[in-house]
Parts: structure tokens; sequence; C-alpha cells
């Protein structure tokens, strides 16, 4: 995930107030949290901000990503070792008798799935982090021997 940092290294730094912030560290902070559109910075869709835009517009791409889910799987570093699934309390509480042995799940909705050698997220509602009575749960993140889960505060 980004940091405000890095998107504020990308933008014009002009501090000019034509998107409705006093300077661009605040619109940084606000594009992150979503608050924002980069569409709403005027001079970073000049020709000498081009390259910046399009570093921008992806990184973002991910930050959207995350705040569909809430939970991001890179799956770049996902090896698909299956430690999350089987490491899930949810996961454990419905499939003791698999799930728990390291043996892997069978429930129709799991909350994550492993698909084309990685892990997927299927049905985030079930996860306690996001769910109805919503724990600070890290089970999943915890077991991944790669770092390659992260979780994104809901807005």
């Amino acid at each position: 995930m980004p940091s405000p940092l890095d998107i504020y290294k990308l933008l014009p730094k002009t501090n000019c107030g034509k998107c409705g912030e006093k300077t661009c560290m605040s619109f940084a902070f606000k594009l992150l949290s979503g608050e924002r559109k980069l569409e709403e910075c005027e001079p970073l869709f000049s020709p000498k901000f081009e390259k910046n835009r399009k570093k921008l517009e992806e990184m973002l791409a991910i930050v959207e990503k995350a705040k569909e889910t809430g939970l991001i799987v890179n799956e770049e570093l996902c090896t698909g070792c299956a430690n999350c699934i089987v490491s899930c309390p949810v996961h454990v509480e419905k499939d003791p008798y698999n799930a728990a042995m390291g043996r892997g799940i069978e429930m129709d909705e799991p909350i994550l799935r492993i698909e084309d050698g990685v892990v997927r997220v299927v049905n985030l509602s079930l996860c306690r982090r996001y769910g109805k009575e919503r724990t600070l749960c890290v089970v999943c993140r915890e077991n991944c021997p790669t770092d390659a889960i992260s979780f994104v505060e809901e807005a």
C-alpha cells in the first residue's frame, strides 16, 4: 500500500489549492482515503507531470482494490501455501476436523480460497475483522510467511 508520502512525492507540489486543499500533502492524504480524486489536481494533467500521473494512477488502483475488499493479497508475494486458510479462526470453527489439522477446508463459503496458485478473498463478510462482530483478528496475516496479506480499514 502506498503511503501519503509516496503519493505526495509524485504530486506537482505547487500548493495551488485548485483541488480544494491548502497543500499538496493534504491532497495526498485525501487521495489515499478516497475523499479526493486524482482528476481534481489540475496541474497533474499537464504534459510536464504525465509520467507522475501514470504512476499515481497505478498506486491508486491498489488503493481502490483495497477499499473494495478491506483485505489485500499481494499475488506477487503469495506462494499459495494456504497457511492463512488453515489458521483462520472462522474456518477452524466451521470445519474443525480439516482446517485446524492443516488439510484444507471443506466449506461451501470460505473467506479465503486458493485459486490459480494464490489466495483469493471469496467471502469477506464472514471475516471477524469485517463481519458483524468486528474484532481485530490478524491470524491470516500473522501466519503468512511472505507477508502477502495486508488489511485496509474501511472508511
